[in-house]
């Protein structure tokens, strides 16, 4: 097979939770420790951090990838879903993983593949620690998937488990409390593992520790050790002020990742190489501080309020849940502008009317959908929003809606485009570029 044949087997033949939702999600291990088992455990031949969580888990995985590799570690770093290239989920340094072995890996266990019917993700996940085998790296940054007990991702025995934060998202599998879903995200706590948990909450803090005693586990929370104290956004850099509060002690930082959200994420990352230097992580702070500077250089992480244009300022930003379009519009409420245009498009599973909830009525609102049967349609996104007095127009793509958008905006307003990652990945950033020249 080619390359281009091998993706189409697996977009095809497995089930994909990003295209079809639950019933693609595969509720115990079984399946992952066959493969795995097949693979003679590839999983067992690496180190790995393991990064769990409701928001903040990719950009956390590229953040910590990003400052190993500045300290010379060969870094592994899987995560999904991927935005362009299916290889995204699979690097090793920042370097996609390469076509032939992607060929390779598919053609050898296409017999498995028949007898288990393993889906897309249990497969992406073997692939991934297969090819960290065989490429030996020092060590793996390992991005949950979906929830964490059942996660394909939990088979692995970590230095450290890290948890950004719980909030509601994925309800119809992982729980309709905080702490239903913190149950499920706390099953990435391994025993005598240390654990960071990034954000404080009443309802999940509990069950953090509950599972962290059960599995004789140290446990720190992010908050009781460090704290922002000042932050600047200027010329898509985000520029962080932090104190370690037990020894009032002040860094600055400066991220190519420009949300201000990363803020919380600093912390976390932060509080993470405390514990990885007690391991053996011998990480100083110049390196710390090169490798936040450099995250998308070194990973290419995209997605993450990543501005592709300034006048207009236009920004793709993956937020879908509630929690992180909270935090998107903290960003948007910084910023002057003229006119906010909001181009929005999510998928079925999501709890819309509450999403829809958080949005300005004032901004002009352009509704449409990803390519994929996931895709909550435009026309009945459009409705529930209606219902909100937030008003806008329905387009048949995100690439329609854009150039809609570029037709009426001035130089000083902002356009957000936002939601479904599968939307985002559908810009088609060289041609709305060109079309500003």
């Amino acid at each position: 097979m080619t390359y281009a044949e091998t993706l189409d087997f697996l977009y095809t033949k497995l089930p994909m939770f990003s295209r079809v939702g639950s019933s693609a999600f595969k509720k115990d291990l079984t399946n992952t420790i066959i493969l795995l088992e097949h693979l003679e455990n590839p999983h067992q031949k690496f180190k790995s951090i393991h990064v769990g969580g409701t928001n903040g888990k990719g950009s956390v995985s590229h953040m910590m990838a990003s400052v190993l590799q500045t300290a010379g570690y060969k870094t592994g770093l899987y995560t999904s879903p991927h935005i362009h290239d299916f290889r995204e989920r699979i690097k090793i340094n920042g370097v996609l993983a390469d076509e032939f072995f992607v060929i390779e890996f598919v053609e050898k266990i296409s017999g498995l593949i028949d007898q288990v019917k393993p889906s897309f993700f249990e497969i992406t996940v073997a692939m991934a620690f297969d090819y960290f085998a065989q490429k030996k790296v020092d060590i793996a940054v390992i991005e949950v998937g979906l929830g964490g007990r059942l996660d394909s991702t939990n088979v692995i025995d970590p230095v450290l488990s890290v948890i950004t934060n719980i909030g509601f998202d994925h309800m119809n599998m992982l729980g309709d409390s905080l702490s239903e879903i913190a149950f499920e995200k706390s099953g990435i706590i391994k025993e005598n593992t240390p654990v960071v948990v990034g954000e404080r909450n009443a309802e999940s803090d509990e069950v953090f520790l509950q599972a962290a005693a059960l599995h004789d586990s140290d446990i720190l929370f992010a908050e009781d050790i460090y704290a922002t104290t000042n932050y600047q956004w200027k010329q898509n850099q985000l520029i962080v002020e932090v104190q370690n509060q037990l020894i009032q002690n002040d860094h600055q930082f400066k991220l190519d990742l420009s949300g201000i959200y990363q803020i919380k994420n600093v912390c976390t990352v932060l509080s993470a190489f405390d514990v990885l230097y007690d391991k053996g992580f011998i990480i100083k702070d110049d390196i710390i501080k090169e490798g936040l500077a450099n995250v998308v250089t070194n990973t290419g992480l995209t997605g993450r309020w990543q501005v592709i244009h300034k006048e207009p300022l236009i920004v793709l930003e993956v937020a879908h849940n509630e929690d992180g379009i909270q935090q998107m519009l903290k960003h948007i409420n910084e910023l002057s502008f003229q006119n906010l245009h909001i181009i929005f498009g999510i998928v079925k599973d999501k709890d819309t009317e509450a999403i829809l909830q958080l949005f300005p009525p004032q901004a002009k609102y352009y509704f449409t959908q990803a390519d994929i049967p996931r895709a909550l349609p435009a026309n009945e996104l459009k409705s529930i929003a209606d219902n909100l007095n937030l008003t806008g127009e329905v387009f048949i793509n995100v690439n329609e809606a854009l150039q809609n958008v570029l037709s009426v905006a001035g130089k000083e307003d902002v356009i957000i485009v936002c939601g479904s990652i599968f939307l985002i990945a559908e810009v088609d950033i060289e041609k709305i570029t060109m079309s500003l020249l």
